[in-house]
């Protein structure tokens, strides 16, 4: 029996509650991401469709910083797809709990969606998924992400110059409140995190006369795949 919205309004309105701090969340976010959507030549309304199609901040930073050294198209493809890998295996986390008879409508919304955290209050639910519940979410969060980003643009085209260094480096600030929790638990990526840096400062030598973009693409993919391979994760040593 298909999902009604007149038998699930209520859990639609939950979605709608539990995606408030998210919406918070992601306008702080994204404002500094259009700010630097600004400095890499984007428009404020360019920033917006970017934000709509792409809600993810790691594929976007990718992208925009791509942008921004004039890279290829090809470049910028590969690297956004690389960044936003990890969603391929939210999707397949998130399709065993789907129900068969949903309308394949909402599992495309749901696909094209799917962020991080909304994968995070949408599977820790009991029982199976039900769409409204993540529509809830989306339709609460998705919005904020995007207009994040259209009024970060904005403000960089109005803003003084150091006002708008300043709220660039809130971007930065979050990237690495990501990497330092993991790499102070685990000497692995601790490793591989200061690995990447001396390898990208390495690279920067004009003797390795390859773009900015190859450089990132390599690199992301070598070190990787080098963890995984090497120091991959047994069964019971991550929740995630």
């Amino acid at each position: 029996m298909e999902y009604k919205f007149g038998k699930n309004k209520n859990i639609f309105f939950l979605g709608v509650r539990d995606g408030i701090p998210i919406a918070l969340g992601y306008f702080a976010v994204s404002f500094s991401l259009g700010i630097m959507a600004t400095k890499s030549g984007l428009s404020p309304l360019q920033a917006l469709v970017a934000s709509f199609l792409n809600n993810a901040s790691a594929g976007e930073y990718a992208g925009f910083s791509m942008i921004a050294i004039s890279s290829s198209y090809i470049e910028i493809a590969v690297i956004t797809l690389i960044a936003n890998a990890r969603y391929l295996l939210m999707s397949i986390a998130l399709s065993q709990r789907i129900r068969k008879d949903t309308p394949l409508h909402h599992i495309l919304i749901m696909a094209h969606l799917l962020t991080d955290e909304i994968f995070a209050v949408s599977i820790a639910r009991p029982g199976d998924v039900n769409p409204y519940y993540t529509f809830g979410v989306i339709l609460t969060a998705s919005p904020a992400w995007a207009f994040g980003t259209f009024f970060g643009a904005v403000a960089g085209n109005i803003l003084p110059i150091r006002l708008v260094s300043a709220f660039s480096v809130a971007l930065y600030g979050m990237f690495i409140a990501i990497i330092i929790p993991a790499a102070k638990s685990d000497k692995v990526i601790l490793s591989l995190v200061i690995v990447s840096f001396l390898l990208s400062y390495i690279f920067s030598f004009d003797f390795f006369r390859i773009s900015e973009g190859i450089k990132t693409i390599l690199l992301t993919i070598v070190i990787s795949a080098f963890g995984a391979i090497f120091f991959p994760l047994k069964n019971g040593d991550s929740n995630e």
